[in-house]
């Protein structure tokens, strides 16, 4: 087993793979007393990734590790497959196409040894074209809102994992951009570092409006996942409440005029909206209560994953990673 695993997705990134591995190298001989394997993942490339992938793999067998795709899955599918393969204490996740500079390791360590469970890079001067950077921005800033958590850069694919944060998260869609969210709903202490960014020398970048669409349906899909999961009531049951509350205001108000000025309210739009929403709050009410109660039925299996033991004979496994 190895002390560090690399897990690097790539799709169309043929020139940047060996230029990759050698820099990683140049990296980890600054770090002789630990072992290394990096897992290559093709994400059903179509310029001849996975050929140079196999080379690299012979080339150096001990340190390369090939794995493909049968078509193009996605960031994090092949993140998630990286994952499953990995076997070391840290995992570290790069991007393929040499914009991260793998120089920055010792400084991702370094910060885990201050009882960091995940470390999330942070480009502070991007090479990167506006088009590309300004959404970012604007994502960025929504996900911290959102969640909470003061990170400059959730995009960043450069990040360091001990590995029951790895363990514990399930990666796909776009939820690639939030391991930091999804492991902090789980307990574990996020960092952040600065880390290098180089232009792009080879290929075309993936980004897209398609792209930013959907890391911000995800967002809002991991919200409710990371804030609302074991408490679904509060969010079905708040907005039927409030559905319920407007619903009531109108009939009430709507019936002051009926039985005050007399006039005539059954043909008028505003008194079906308001029995629209009475029926829609009490739907919502009734989804949150059986929410809780299937919730409630698997708290136990819950309560184990998030329990940690408190055995003085058994190390905990965040302490005892080796960094």
């Amino acid at each position: 087993m190895s002390d560090l695993s690399f897990v690097i997705p790539a799709y169309n990134e043929k020139q940047s793979l060996r230029p990759l591995h050698q820099s990683i190298a140049r990296a980890m001989e600054q770090l002789p007393d630990l072992s290394w394997k990096v897992h290559l993942v093709d994400d059903g490339s179509s310029d001849g990734s996975w050929e140079e992938i196999q080379s690299l793999c012979t080339m150096d067998p001990d340190h390369v590790s090939a794995i493909r795709l049968r078509r193009n899955f996605g960031k994090a599918e092949a993140l998630q497959v990286g994952f499953d393969a990995s076997t070391g204490p840290i995992v570290i996740t790069m991007d393929a196409d040499l914009q991260d500079d793998p120089s920055a390791i010792t400084v991702f360590l370094e910060k885990m040894e201050e009882g960091f469970d995940l470390v999330s890079g942070w480009k502070r001067k991007r090479h990167d074209p506006q088009g590309k950077v300004l959404p970012s921005r604007v994502f960025n800033f929504l996900a911290r809102a959102s969640s909470g958590i003061r990170l400059h850069d959730f995009n960043c694919g450069f990040k360091a994992y001990r590995r029951e944060v790895v363990d514990q998260i399930r990666l796909y869609g776009e939820m690639h951009r939030f391991t930091p969210i999804l492991a902090d709903a789980e307990g574990f202490r996020i960092g952040e570092i600065e880390v290098p960014h180089h232009p792009r020398k080879f290929g075309n970048s993936k980004y897209g409006a398609r792209r930013f669409i959907k890391g911000f349906l995800d967002l809002a899909t991991v919200t409710v996942m990371t804030r609302y999961l074991r408490r679904p009531a509060h969010v079905f049951g708040g907005v039927g409440a409030g559905s319920l509350v407007v619903g009531f205001c109108v009939l009430f108000y709507l019936s002051f005029r009926k039985i005050v000025l007399g006039i005539n309210i059954e043909q008028r739009p505003l008194f079906f909206l308001g029995i629209l929403l009475l029926l829609l709050g009490v739907q919502l009410i009734s989804i949150g209560i059986l929410a809780e109660l299937v919730n409630f039925h698997n708290r136990q299996e819950v309560r184990n994953h998030i329990a940690e033991s408190t055995d003085p004979t058994e190390s905990r496994s965040k302490s005892s990673a080796k960094v």
